[in-house]
């Protein structure tokens, strides 16, 4: 099975949420679909940012990229419920990314 990784910077919290319901939603979203195989908060140039890992079933790259990204953009929705998020620069919405890419470094 792929494994795909996103990332997604938090800039705050919404009203009424406590600072572990955003990975729990987050968490929450993506394990709907995918088997996720790890999270972690990491702390990228003084800003939270949610790095999750999942597997996708194997029906082929274009498929399984597909699902990556309706898979990203289901977890983004369900983190904005309760937190604020980052856009990447000079982008859109952020998708899922293979491993080691992301908004830094130009991926």
């Amino acid at each position: 099975m792929p494994s795909f990784q996103t990332r997604l910077k938090i800039t705050g919290l919404k009203p009424g949420n406590a600072p572990e319901a955003v990975m729990a939603a987050a968490v929450e979203a993506l394990a709907t679909r995918h088997h996720v195989e790890s999270n972690q908060l990491q702390i990228a140039g003084g800003v939270p940012e949610l790095n999750l890992r999942f597997l996708v079933e194997a029906t082929g790259y274009t498929g399984e990229n597909n699902q990556a990204r309706e898979s990203a953009a289901m977890m983004r929705d369900a983190v904005e419920r309760v937190a604020v998020k980052a856009p990447c620069p000079g982008r859109g919405p952020p998708p899922a990314r293979p491993p080691g890419t992301g908004c830094r470094g130009g991926g």
